[in-house]
């Protein structure tokens, strides 16, 4: 029996004999199957040939990300605070030089994912540090390893320790979550954001998907809600899912700005 992991999307499944027929969340119109088809490893042959780069954002913010590139390649985000540790997205591998590396940082108490492309393996993560896992309930048909450590939350917020929030945006899904760090950007405040806003080439902007594999926009109404779920939170700074996709100042006025934009290209098309 094996927990086998879809390639494309990173996703590890309950143990079977044999793998899935497919992955239900590259199957959605948001992902894709790979171009080869479906295809399928396990965490042991990820460890063979893969490794984790772990490197600081700035104080108190260490990124997690796995070389070579794996699946989407989003890097995870291990927020440190006085009261406990917060990874927030998470990446498929954990291997034992990552395990004595967050724990030199003082571990993990609590994982929260922004949306399902990044579940990954996060239960290795949570039994390996003893974490729950906080995913919004509107997404919960997109759980394929159920377990115990999850607990899902409801509603537009969910407080955490030391002033972080967990936020539903939705956009890119129906419970898709940010993470505000006011402790962050010096006490300028941060927000992480994986890719329901997010950070694009040009960091002085950010931007909006239903799906950005299939370049499926967003409704100008879907928009707007995750510009105004933000708005009572004061950020400096944005981290998006990636190394480097940062907006590093004036990252508030670059949401409405990039909101504003946006639904005025929107509109345009009906001129």
């Amino acid at each position: 029996m094996e927990k086998f992991i879809c390639k494309t999307c990173g996703t590890q499944f309950p143990a079977t004999a044999v793998p899935p027929i497919h992955c239900p969340i590259c199957a959605d119109e948001r992902q894709y199957i790979g171009w080869d088809g479906q295809q399928w490893t396990t965490l042991a042959e990820l460890q063979a040939d893969h490794q984790n780069k772990i490197a600081d954002e700035e104080p108190n913010l260490t990124g997690i990300g796995t070389t070579p590139g794996f699946a989407i390649a989003q890097r995870a985000l291990l927020v440190q605070t006085p009261q406990g540790n917060l990874l927030w997205d998470c990446i498929t591998l954990l291997d034992e030089a990552t395990k004595t590396a967050v724990n030199r940082l003082g571990g993990i108490d609590a994982i929260a994912i922004s949306h399902p492309h990044y579940y990954s393996s996060m239960i290795e993560w949570a039994h390996a540090f003893d974490a729950p896992i906080y995913l919004h309930a509107a997404d919960q048909q997109w759980l394929m390893r159920p377990d115990p450590a999850v607990e899902f939350w409801e509603g537009e917020t969910k407080s955490l320790w030391d002033g972080l929030t967990l936020i539903r945006g939705g956009g890119h899904y129906a419970g898709g979550t940010l993470l505000h760090w006011p402790a962050g950007a010096n006490g300028a405040g941060v927000l992480l954001t994986g890719d329901i806003i997010q950070v694009v080439s040009d960091r002085r902007w950010v931007s909006f998907m239903y799906s950005y594999p299939n370049l499926i926009p967003l409704p100008a109404k879907k928009v707007r809600e995750i510009e105004t779920a933000v708005t009572p939170f004061n950020f400096d700074r944005i981290y998006g899912a990636w190394w480097g996709r940062v907006v590093r100042e004036d990252a508030k006025a670059a949401v409405s700005r990039s909101a504003d934009r946006y639904i005025a290209a929107l509109s345009a098309g009906r001129r």
